[in-house]
């Protein structure tokens, strides 16, 4: 898992630990069993790679300024 986890350096992820639990970010760094991810306001979350149950890339779709017709 750390090895995809340091592949996936620099993208943006959704990382599910559970049902409930669903972190979103870049992934930051990933060493001592753990996952930095920086969420869109800046802040950093730790996740315990061992709690990881699966991790999606995310597409985020290119925002248009404007209506859309």
């Amino acid at each position: 898992m750390e090895e995809l986890l340091r592949n996936l350096m620099g993208k943006n992820v959704d990382v599910t630990c559970g049902v409930n639990a669903t972190f979103c970010g870049e992934v930051i760094d990933v060493k001592g069993g753990v996952l930095y991810l920086r969420d869109e306001a800046g802040e950093v979350a730790y996740v315990a790679i061992d709690k990881i149950a699966v991790v999606y890339e995310r597409k985020d779709p290119h925002s248009r300024p404007g209506f859309i017709v």
